[in-house]
């Protein structure tokens, strides 16, 4: 069925259409419905079934007589390991570790802290805890002791499973410490640790509290999947939150495995036994979603990558990676390319291997600039796919659906609503506003399966966070406008739509104009605060390798462009180069962070900055312009 009928279809019967998608998964007990509305605007999915995540992970492929397909592909070229992990070897694996938990304890509904690299093991241990019914909750590894300790008093494990260490390019970073010093400053202190000894770095272990990955297993008796409600939690995942305390995103069971497995070949247009791979990390929720679970529930070949896109040895890692694995669909940040590109501008390293494998590229994560996708596609050769989502709904709101007939791509479009989620745009009052218009994007209520029905314990902030705004509305925090075809266009964040003189201006559609500087690898636009003006646009651009341009030649070049693209009302005339943006371990921009130092504001260090080093940079770069004032 094409996009629109499928659309369509949902729209006339959301009840029956997410109930025809739950027949797809294996249940102990079927749902007699598939929402729950009792209790709106807090909405549930499937509540009254009976099932388990790891059993439609793991188990029922094994059954279905896939045991012998790989079900994990590990590469980690900073540590030179490859394996490949059938789903008969990962049924066991899991079995055995759930087995250890068991044994120690833990029980449905318990919470469990995982801490560990990009190693298959994480996922081993992310399936192990849903197996026995309990709930895990991953923290980006290397995050520091603080930042674990408050997650650790938020979620209250009883164990906490991590690894001895994480490698990076160059260096290893030690886990074992920050555990141990976030365990330390916790008030909670959990029952036991599960450590996986890595040989790069073995770590101390703490007599009685701490156990080694393999010993903890031996002579355990593996555990059988536990059947949970529809609506028990899967997970909790922390997303950062404006006042430094995370949040705690919820993820019910039914919904989780209903809306991953339609989405695998409705939007990525995958066949079970298909490789699918999703560069990301475990820590975020492209990890969760389309590392772990997605490619797993759906029966497909998911990837484990230990490395980076650029210096793990080169910009062609990429590109090997799908030669050798067969890789039909790649996920992976806007950011990832635009390191690519910035070292191989000319794609010198593409031509080295044989990507017909490859059918399509979809990005996310952040906005995808339009140069990033024209250079992706000449290079590649496959439709790239912008899509838009959020750690609160854990799969695409709008996409372009490669498994129902591929729509046409909009460049700086990512794409169309996915059935489930009935997108508006509203003015601050909350009136609709016409197509073109930029405004608040929000979500009808109730949000689709698979999305969070609330925070962990917090529920007042959830509706203060979400609901309250627009009431009737989910409110996704990022500005934009909807086209006359019904194609969503992210513009900014809510907080970085400007106000220069009274005109609310995108700074999104300025780093557009700016990446599409033939040597600006990579930028990022904030606004200032100024005195006549209220706000003023400021711009940060890194150049591509070897462009050999005189900054201050480019700096004018790009805001002629802004002048002639969007016009003197934009009032673009301050930037300036600097060698990179400071980012989040995701790649995330910190303009936010950036405001604050050019206006002389307070601010906090970044928990999830990548280098904070960046920002001392970012501080002498800014005070070559005159910022901070005064």
């Amino acid at each position: 069925m094409a996009y629109k009928d499928t659309y369509a279809a949902w729209q006339a019967d959301p009840e029956g259409f997410w109930m025809e998608a739950a027949k797809a998964i294996d249940w102990d007990r079927e749902p007699s419905r598939a929402l729950f509305d009792e209790n709106a605007p807090i909405y549930e999915w499937f509540s009254d079934g009976l099932v388990n995540t790891c059993y439609n992970a793991v188990d029922r492929h094994v059954e279905g007589g896939r045991a012998d397909q790989t079900a994990i592909i590990y590469d980690s070229p900073v540590t030179g390991a490859k394996a490949r992990i059938s789903y008969g070897e990962l049924q066991e694996k899991v079995a055995r570790l759930a087995g250890a938990l068991v044994a120690r304890g833990v029980t449905k509904g318990d919470r469990v802290i995982i801490y560990m690299p990009m190693v298959p093991e994480a996922l081993v241990a992310m399936l192990a805890v849903t197996r026995i019914g309990a709930i895990h909750s991953v923290v980006f590894g290397g995050f520091a002791a603080n930042e674990l300790a408050v997650r650790i008093d938020d979620a209250t494990p009883k164990a906490v499973i991590a690894a001895s260490c994480g490698i990076e390019p160059g260096r290893v970073v030690p886990y074992k410490p920050l555990l141990d010093g976030a365990i330390d400053l916790a008030s909670h202190k959990p029952e036991f640790c599960i450590i996986l000894q890595r040989e790069q770095q073995p770590a101390e272990l703490t007599e009685g509290r701490d156990f080694d990955w393999h010993e903890v297993q031996d002579g355990v008796e593996p555990a059988p999947c536990v059947p949970v409600e529809g609506n028990h939690p899967v997970y909790v995942l922390y997303t950062s939150g404006t006042t430094g305390q995370p949040k705690g995103v919820i993820r019910h069971t039914g919904g989780h495995l209903v809306a991953l497995n339609w989405t695998m070949k409705a939007i990525y247009g995958m066949e079970p036994g298909d490789v699918y791979w999703a560069a990301s990390d475990v820590g975020w929720v492209v990890g969760h979603s389309y590392i772990c679970y997605g490619p797993l529930i759906h029966g497909n070949t998911t990837v484990v990558f230990e490395g980076k896109p650029v210096g793990t040895p080169d910009a062609g890692t990429f590109w090997r990676m799908i030669e050798e694995y067969k890789i039909r669909a790649l996920f992976t940040a806007p950011t990832a390319f635009r390191a690519i590109k910035r070292e191989d501008p000319a794609g010198e390293l593409v031509k080295k291997y044989d990507l017909s494998s490859l059918q399509t590229l979809f990005l996310a994560g952040e906005r995808s600039d339009p140069d990033t996708i024209h250079w992706a596609r000449d290079q590649l050769g496959v439709p790239v796919i912008d899509h838009w989502w959020q750690t609160e709904t854990g799969w695409a709101i709008s996409a372009i659906p490669v498994g129902l007939g591929l729509l046409p791509v909009k460049i700086g479009s990512p794409g169309v609503p996915m059935p489930g989620y009935d997108v508006r745009v509203l003015d601050d009052d909350g009136q609709e506003l016409p197509a073109g218009e930029l405004g608040a994007i929000v979500i009808k209520l109730p949000l689709p399966p698979g999305t969070l029905p609330n925070l962990w314990n917090a529920e007042d902030r959830y509706r203060k966070s979400y609901l309250d705004h627009f009431p009737g509305y989910y409110e996704t925090g990022d500005a934009g406008y909807m086209d006359e075809d019904g194609y969503l266009y992210i513009m900014a964040r809510t907080d970085d739509v400007i106000n220069v003189a009274g005109h609310r201006l995108s700074t999104g559609a300025m780093e557009e104009v700016l990446a599409s500087h033939p040597d600006v690898a990579e930028c990022a636009v904030i606004g200032v605060a100024d005195q006549l003006k209220g706000q003023l646009p400021l711009g940060f651009l890194c150049m591509n390798a070897g462009a050999g341009r005189d900054a201050a030649e480019v700096v004018g070049e790009v805001v002629k462009l802004v002048r002639e693209k969007i016009g003197p009302v934009a009032a673009f005339k301050l930037a300036v180069v600097v060698e990179r943006l400071p980012k989040t371990r995701s790649g995330k921009i910190l303009r936010g962070t950036m405001g604050a130092i050019a206006d002389g504001r307070d601010w906090k260090m970044p928990a999830t900055i990548d280098d904070p080093a960046i920002l001392d940079e970012i501080t002498e770069a800014l005070k070559t312009l005159g910022y901070p004032k005064g």
